[in-house]
């Protein structure tokens, strides 16, 4: 990932994650992503959680949800949130890249808003590529690409994944090979 924003910069984004998932629940997003109860779910970029928590409820207790970040008041956040809302199914991991997960073992990558900030984007969606099970999905969105045909070039260029389907607010690929 690339270099992690600062504290003050953090708490004001998370301010702003919070009024968007108010009036814009992440569950709504997340359901085109293919969530439903028992899997394993990566959300790669988590910042102060959004999707995090909303994962997390839509898994159940069956599932699980690793939540990486290079910013630990990132990870602290996750790890209050997951508390408070007695949500025992989050794993948090701090990390500027590499997950530490075992090859094929996530359903579910959620990669949002999150790659047009990568230093080496295709790093990460190698790790990705390498965590998620043959029928794994990485869901996408990153609103800083308008383009449909960016968005797609941006994931599938290296040839690790292709588009399975296009939604309302993202675009889910399958890995390839």
């Amino acid at each position: 990932m690339d270099k992690p924003m600062g504290n003050l910069d953090f708490r004001f984004m998370s301010l702003g994650f919070w009024f968007r998932d108010f009036f814009f629940p992440r569950k709504n997003i997340l359901k085109e992503a293919g969530i439903k109860t028992g899997v394993h779910i990566l959300d790669y970029g988590c910042g102060p959680g959004g999707y995090t928590v909303s994962a997390a409820r839509l898994t159940g207790e069956s599932g699980k949800v690793c939540a990486l970040d290079i910013l630990p008041l990132a990870v602290q956040q996750v790890r209050k949130k997951a508390s408070k809302e007695k949500l025992t199914n989050i794993e948090t991991i701090l990390s500027d890249g590499a997950t530490g997960l075992p090859d094929e073992s996530i359903d579910v990558a959620l990669l949002y808003d999150t790659l047009h900030g990568l230093s080496k984007p295709d790093e990460v969606l190698a790790e990705l590529h390498r965590v998620l099970k043959p029928s794994g999905i990485l869901s996408f969105n990153d609103h800083h690409l308008k383009e449909e045909g960016e968005i797609i070039a941006a994931i599938t260029g290296k040839g690790l994944f292709r588009l399975s389907n296009k939604g309302k607010r993202v675009y889910n690929f399958t890995k390839t090979g």
